[in-house]
């Protein structure tokens, strides 16, 4: 019998793909009040690894990653997910949505998304929440699963998430 112990805590991440940096802050804001202080923000990168939100979001599509100081329990996704859906529909144009909030959580092994998509790799955790393994660690460096989605693919987005398991390492590394 394996013997059950505590899992720490791990690092929330945020990536969000909008077109005006209005409704960015807004939402970095509600987060914020939430969760604390945001500790590391990418720059605006340019989504243009496919076209499912064009027709409801536009064109010229920007996307940012961000993280939170404050460490959580693995097993509030679900909750956060819930909750950032809820940001979501405060930010609707004539039932079209105006920014797309994904959470998730990294740990020193794997990057964790939240999804309201189910699929066989995909594991219920509640109330219509799904999670995905979509990065795992190896070889010093995040790396892609078979169902990784093409933009967490590049070069560009694993340097975040390099980035963000560094400060995640510092901070666990007393705990």
């Amino acid at each position: 019998m394996g013997k059950i112990t505590k899992h720490p805590p791990v690092k929330l991440i945020v990536g969000f793909i909008f077109k005006k940096t209005p409704i960015l802050k807004a939402a970095l804001s509600a987060l914020e009040k939430r969760f604390g202080k945001i500790d590391f923000q990418s720059k605006p990168l340019y989504f243009t690894y496919t076209d499912y939100y064009g027709k409801e979001m536009g064109r010229n599509l920007l996307r940012v990653f961000v993280s939170f100081k404050k460490l959580i329990l693995a097993s509030e996704l679900a909750s956060i997910k819930i909750f950032t859906n809820r940001i979501e529909a405060k930010f609707l144009s004539e039932k079209n949505r105006l920014i797309n909030i994904d959470p998730g959580y990294l740990e020193l092994s794997k990057l964790v998304l939240a999804t309201t998509k189910d699929f066989s790799h995909r594991i219920y955790l509640k109330d219509g929440i799904f999670a995905e393994v979509t990065l795992y660690y190896a070889h010093k460096t995040f790396r892609p699963r078979d169902w990784t989605y093409p933009d967490y693919r590049t070069q560009e987005y694993l340097s975040i998430f390099n980035k963000i398991r560094e400060i995640y390492g510092l901070q666990i590394k007393d705990i």
